[in-house]
């Protein structure tokens, strides 16, 4: 038997034994098993033309020679109400060039760095004030996932990355291992944890994608003097104030009304069987690769690197801190915090073909902060940050300069997509 034939059968396989695993789970069978086995005939195609030894080669490729996620600032802690502590980093500004521009080229739109790599310069030699941006990422990722805007705004901007609860470098959450539920209040706490950690005086720029746009959201709820006081500008990524569990995810209303009903109780039972599931999931890459990607993003020509940075962004989480944090996003509803950022900058951004947080989500956000830039990018998923870079940052970097974080701007060829239809 050939590789690519070996390819179809374990993919058969792989659809019949996680259907199999999910019947072993109770009800759930009959929804998720059918979901799982249409997700692996999603990537059959792929697996009968790419044997698995190749497959295995480019991943080892993608994974040595893409620098997405290796950008690091400088660390530290911050402590949450219930003592868990949160991982972070500080960007500082790079100090201001000679005043003569000796040893630098001042007409130059970029500069040369210690790689030879050039990176265009996007706001003006000197920021004013001490800004801070604080970018909080989304459910199952980590503060990498804001890579390609922590490259753009490197040195440029004082900007802080925090790993969620649970996620990335940052401690599990130490109520949850004492079997408290976790909520999206509890997020904003502990945002408020890492900005008096990391960024105690000054203005402060908000930057959240998916759930950390609600954790904003709570942070707002809990703390209207902060917003009021201190915040210059908002930036609202691919997010929701509500009303997620209307999702539909793209799937067929009898099938999503039925993992509905099931999937709390199967991300329990799988979470008290974490262990033998992160086998499972390693075993299945395959099939789990489909459905990140499916999840993740639009375009058809997503790099294959990106894509590959976003599995492991993602795989990285585990199991029983997926179920953990599912249920709070059913419990969501912060639209009664929106008005608190009525009287700052905000930008709303999303993708037009985001299933896991549609964009009408995020023009039900527009229509209670009617001042906000509103921008929905076409041909763009859920990690629109990792899909169309550009548009974001450009977007971010307009922002920035409106909530007085930077003193000038030049982004006119940064963006090449940032004029596209949907802005308003």
């Amino acid at each position: 038997m050939s590789e690519s034939s070996a390819g179809a059968g374990d993919i058969v396989a792989a659809a019949a034994t996680t259907a199999a695993g999910w019947r072993r789970a109770g009800v759930a069978g009959a929804a998720i098993g059918v979901l799982a086995a249409g997700a692996a005939a999603g990537v059959a195609v792929e697996r009968l033309t790419v044997g698995r030894g190749m497959r295995k080669k480019a991943r080892l490729a993608l994974d040595a020679t893409g620098p997405y996620g290796s950008l690091r600032g400088t660390p530290g802690r911050a402590l949450a109400d219930d003592g868990t502590e949160l991982y972070y980093e500080v960007d500082e500004v790079e100090p201001a060039e000679p005043a003569d521009g000796a040893g630098s080229d001042r007409s130059a739109p970029g500069r040369t760095t210690a790689s030879g790599t050039r990176r265009r310069r996007l706001f003006g030699r000197k920021a004013p004030a001490p800004v801070t941006v604080v970018f909080s990422h989304g459910y199952c990722l980590g503060q990498d996932s804001w890579h390609f805007q922590r490259a753009a705004l490197r040195g440029l901007v004082r900007a802080v990355y925090w790993d969620q609860r649970s996620h990335g470098r940052s401690e599990r959450g130490r109520a949850q291992a004492d079997g408290v539920p976790v909520g999206i209040d509890q997020l904003g706490r502990d945002l408020k944890a890492v900005i008096d950690a990391a960024a105690p005086e000054g203005r402060i720029v908000l930057v959240g994608h998916s759930m950390g746009g609600m954790t904003m959201m709570a942070l707002a709820d809990q703390y209207p003097a902060l917003i009021r006081d201190r915040v210059a500008a908002v930036a609202f990524v691919g997010t929701s104030s509500g009303k997620l569990g209307e999702v539909n995810f793209g799937l067929p209303v009898a099938g999503v009304n039925a993992v509905r009903r099931v999937l709390p109780g199967v991300l329990r039972a799988l979470g008290s069987q974490a262990e033998l599931v992160e086998k499972g999931r390693r075993a299945t890459a395959d099939l789990f690769a489909g459905l990140i990607k499916r999840y993740s993003f639009s375009s058809k020509d997503v790099d294959p690197a990106v894509a590959r940075f976003a599995e492991r962004l993602i795989e990285s989480t585990p199991i029983d801190v997926v179920a953990e944090f599912y249920p709070a996003f059913t419990e969501h509803d912060k639209s009664g915090a929106l008005p608190a950022f009525r009287d700052v900058p905000v930008l709303i951004l999303a993708g037009e073909k985001d299933l896991v947080t549609p964009s009408s989500h995020s023009e039900a956000i527009a229509d209670v902060l009617p001042d906000a830039e509103l921008i929905l990018v076409p041909d763009a998923g859920h990690l629109v940050m990792l899909e169309h870079p550009e548009t974001v940052t450009d977007r971010l970097a307009d922002l920035l300069v409106r909530g007085g974080a930077v003193a000038a701007a030049n982004v006119g060829e940064h963006g090449s997509t940032a004029q596209q239809p949907g802005r308003r």
